[in-house]
């Protein structure tokens, strides 16, 4: 009875787990503790490089970098009418930089883009089209683009076909389309409006620059001050844990491509202006130069990082070395090498980037 009264009194002391079955969560603490105890301490520098602000300051100093070679290489690189000739030249790129930028921060890419305002401008340039006037030729265009990317997104998100592949068939086709539509001929843009859009200059500087100017402005807003922009994020960073958290992923994402699809439309317009025409020849190579300035623009091409501000700085700095080749008198092919080595450079700083991220 005593020896009753005594073990129901008295807890025994829980004994220590063995060391062959330490919780789990116990563990990868302290080995985590450790490896962090490990890590040599980050200097703020390091930090402020691997930063968003840190990359466009980057990108920055290039294209400074690049205007000093300008100005040693060429006579005429300062002046007025050439710096103009770069923001003209970066306006149609950059708005389609603006639709893939959402798209690649989104988790997907986008190769149709090119094409998409291709078909855009020659829809938008026929003879029937030009009939009803500027008003319905824009909305012409805008229609094409937004069509072609809400096809690219239902196909991804509800089909679940890989974004590589579709937006590849979408390029395809649409280029297909637009030879078609154009019997592979260019035409001529007769709507005095949409002809004067590249014409008209507000306080010296090209409409076409307030137009980019515009729709970058836009594209900030929505991604950093909206709940359609940190939707975005989420879902680049981790599609399933946003899906989780109550967002619709497959909506969301459909409506990233029809973004895309958007300001392939604006371009459209655009480059009708510029050139004065709709053809199946616009565009190509758009794509490749958009997603390789969004890349050097710090977006991590598997989604869930990246900033407009960064994307538009890689336009700049694209498009004054290809402004530097040409007064320079330098063949494209090695244009094309050197763009494909910053590419490459610009890849390597975003592993090296994430490893420190991940480090830290």
């Amino acid at each position: 009875m005593s020896d009753k009264g005594a073990v129901s009194g008295t807890e025994a002391a829980p004994a220590a787990p063995p060391p062959d079955r330490v919780p789990a969560a116990d563990e990868r603490g302290r080995v985590e503790q450790a490896a962090r105890a490990a890590e040599p301490a980050r200097s703020s520098w390091s930090r402020l490089l691997d930063s968003g602000a840190g990359r466009n300051l980057g990108l920055v100093a290039v294209l400074a970098l690049l205007c000093v070679v300008g100005v040693v290489s060429a006579d005429t690189f300062l002046t007025t009418s050439n710096l103009l000739t770069i923001l003209t030249s970066a306006s149609i790129i950059g708005v389609l930089t603006v639709g893939v930028t959402f798209v690649i921060i989104g988790g997907g890419i986008d190769l149709s883009v090119g094409k998409v305002m291709a078909l855009a401008s020659v829809w938008a340039t026929t003879v029937a089209t030009q009939s009803y006037g500027a008003a319905v030729m824009v909305f012409c265009a805008v229609a094409v683009g937004v069509g072609a990317g809400l096809v690219n997104g239902i196909l991804i998100a509800y089909g679940r076909i890989v974004p590589f592949i579709v937006t590849l068939a979408m390029l395809i086709s649409a280029q297909g389309l637009a030879e078609q539509i154009s019997d592979r001929r260019s035409q001529i843009v007769t709507d005095p409006v949409i002809a004067g859009i590249a014409n008209t200059r507000l306080l010296g500087i090209p409409l076409l620059v307030y137009i980019f100017a515009a729709v970058v402005a836009v594209g900030w807003v929505v991604l950093n001050r909206t709940t359609f922009g940190r939707r975005t994020f989420a879902i680049g960073g981790n599609a399933e844990a946003a899906r989780l958290a109550g967002v619709d992923v497959r909506r969301h994402t459909m409506l990233l491509y029809a973004v895309s699809g958007l300001c392939a439309g604006i371009a459209a317009i655009m480059i009708a202006s510029l050139t004065t025409t709709g053809s199946s020849t616009h565009g190509t190579l758009y794509e490749l130069d958009a997603i390789a300035a969004v890349i050097i623009g710090g977006t991590l091409l598997t989604g869930g990082r990246g900033t407009l501000i960064g994307s538009i700085l890689g336009v700049l700095v694209f498009t004054t070395i290809t402004n530097l080749f040409v007064l320079n008198n330098l063949a494209t092919e090695v244009q094309n090498i050197a763009k494909g080595v910053i590419i490459v450079v610009a890849v390597l700083i975003q592993a090296r980037a994430q490893r420190s991220s991940a480090a830290g």
